[in-house]
C-alpha cells in the first residue's frame, strides 16, 4: 500500500522491497563484474554471502547452470523474503539461509566461489566474517567483494551523504560514509584468514539513473539512513532529502531529469 506525503511523494512497499527495485539500477554493473571475478563454471558451487535481495545469486544461477548450486546467506529475514520472491525457477533453486556471515551453516570447503557485493563493510567483525568464509571455501575457491570507493569518486553519493547530514544528522551521515573506503581493511582481513593472491582495483561505470526527482527519494528510503531521516522528520523529510540531491546533481541532470552518472567502487579478489 503507498503512503503519499503532503509533497505528493509515494512510498510504497516494504523497505527491502524497495531495495530491490531501486538499489538495483546502481548495483547492476557491479553485481556482473564481481561474478565476472570468480571464474564460475557449469556447476559450480557459490555463495552470495550477506545476499541482501539475491542480486548477485540470481546472476550466478545463471552462470552455474542446472548442475550447478547456490546459496545465499544474509542476516536480515526480510530481505531473504524478497530474494525469494524475486529468484527464477528456470535455473537451479537457489537456498537462501539466514545467518550472519561470521556463523555460517555450510560444512569445511563447501564453495568453489564466494561472491560479497556491498556487504563485507557492514560486517560487525570483518576478520571473523572472512576467516569463516575461508572455512567454506575450498582450496583453490575464489573470493570476489566489492565496496564502495570514496565518496568524491560518486557524485550520486556524494549529494546523497549532504542530503542524509542535513536531513537526518551527523550520526546518521558518519555511518553512511563509513560504508566508504574501506578495502583496505577488508584486504587485510583476507590476508588474516588465509587467503592469497588478494588484489583490489578499481571500476568505475557510468550509470544511467531513472528522473531523480522521484527516484533519489525512493533509493534513500530504502537504506537505514533514509529510514532514519523518515523516523526522525517522516515522509517530508525524506521528501525533501530526495529534492535536494536531484538539486546538487542538477549539473548532471537531463531535462526528463534522468542522470547518468559514474559510480567507483573496489573489485577485491583473492584465492583460497
Amino acid at each position: 500500500m503507498a503512503e503519499e506525503t503532503e509533497t505528493g511523494f509515494q512510498l510504497s512497499g516494504s523497505a527491502p522491497e524497495r531495495y530491490e527495485r531501486y538499489v538495483a539500477p546502481i548495483m547492476a554493473p557491479f553485481v556482473e563484474a564481481v561474478v565476472d571475478a570468480v571464474d564460475l563454471f557449469p556447476g559450480a558451487t557459490v555463495l552470495d554471502l550477506a545476499c541482501g535481495t539475491g542480486f548477485a545469486a540470481r546472476v550466478a544461477a545463471a552462470r552455474v547452470g542446472p548442475a550447478g548450486r547456490v546459496f545465499g546467506a544474509d542476516p536480515n529475514d526480510a530481505m531473504l523474503k524478497v530474494a525469494e520472491a524475486h529468484h527464477p525457477r528456470m535455473y537451479p533453486d537457489i537456498e537462501f539461509t539466514v545467518a550472519p556471515a561470521d556463523q555460517l551453516p555450510y560444512a569445511d570447503d563447501t564453495f568453489d566461489a564466494v561472491v560479497c557485493q556491498q556487504g563485507a563493510q557492514f560486517f560487525p567483525d570483518l576478520n571473523a566474517a572472512l576467516t569463516e568464509t575461508a572455512r567454506v571455501t575450498r582450496p583453490g575457491g575464489h573470493f570476489a567483494a566489492t565496496t564502495w570507493a570514496s565518496l568524491d569518486k560518486s557524485p550520486y553519493f556524494a549529494a546523497q551523504h549532504r542530503a542524509i547530514a542535513e536531513h537526518g544528522g551527523p550520526e546518521a551521515a558518519a555511518g553512511f560514509a563509513a560504508a566508504f573506503s574501506s578495502a583496505e581493511r577488508v584486504t587485510a582481513a583476507l590476508r588474516q584468514a588465509g587467503f592469497q593472491d588478494v588484489v583490489a582495483r578499481e571500476v568505475t561505470f557510468g550509470i544511467a539513473l531513472p528522473p531523480l526527482p522521484d527516484y533519489a527519494a525512493n533509493h534513500l528510503s530504502a537504506l537505514p539512513w533514509g529510514q532514519t531521516i523518515a523516523e526522525t522528520g517522516g515522509q517530508e523529510a525524506l521528501t525533501n532529502a530526495g529534492r535536494m540531491v536531484h538539486t546538487l546533481l542538477k549539473d548532471h541532470t537531463a531535462p526528463d531529469g534522468t542522470a547518468t552518472l559514474s559510480f567507483t567502487s573496489t573489485l577485491i579478489t583473492a584465492t583460497r
